[in-house]
């Protein structure tokens, strides 16, 4: 038996917020409107008065999760060793939003809500890569390279891939595997 619909005064927020759990629960395509409006209680065509379709609220997800994801790497300050364990403990605190933030086909990567944050972590990351790299030629080489490091890391650690992932604490792991694979470059920089 469905919910009777009531009015929230924040329809918007409680979307997202029942988005973000059900992307905790089975992923970002386990679930659709139709089930997030029950949870939330409102009618079924909620969801859609305000994104359109499932596209349109992970879009609004990935929007809101590159937002937080550049002000993390923004407050990490300059240092690329802090922004790489930035990077990681977003994606551990945020996971919903990392599930659907680097996975473009779920979303519309030029929406305007979108777009701009995603330039401002880039360029957070490219200014890391620079950073990194002894050779101005190589630095989107360099950008990659740890870019792939923090997020593979991430990735591996949140899929539970990692035999010991229960037993690390994955901040301090972070720190010791970009220390590892770039302390040489960052040290040389200094």
């Amino acid at each position: 038996m469905e919910q009777p619909a009531y009015h929230h005064g924040n329809l918007r927020r409680v979307m997202l917020d029942a988005a973000l759990q059900a992307i905790g629960e089975s992923g970002p395509t386990g679930w659709s409107l139709r089930e997030l409006a029950r949870r939330a209680g409102v009618s079924h065509t909620a969801p859609a008065h305000h994104f359109g379709d499932k596209t349109g609220l992970l879009t609004a997800v990935a929007a809101e999760g590159f937002d937080l994801f550049a002000a993390a790497l923004e407050a990490a300050g300059g240092d690329f060793l802090d922004v790489g364990v930035a990077y990681v403990r977003f994606a551990v605190r945020h996971r919903s939003h990392f599930q659907v933030m680097f996975r473009p086909e779920l979303y519309r990567p030029a929406d305007p809500a979108v777009a701009p944050a995603r330039a401002r972590a880039a360029a957070i990351l490219s200014r890391g890569g620079r950073a990194l790299s002894p050779d101005p030629a190589r630095d989107r080489v360099a950008t990659v390279a740890a870019w792939s490091m923090a997020h593979g890391f991430a990735d591996l650690w949140l899929s539970g891939a990692l035999a010991d992932a229960a037993e690390i604490d994955p901040e301090t792991y972070a720190r010791e595997l970009t220390t590892l694979a770039f302390g040489h470059l960052h040290h040389s920089k200094a």
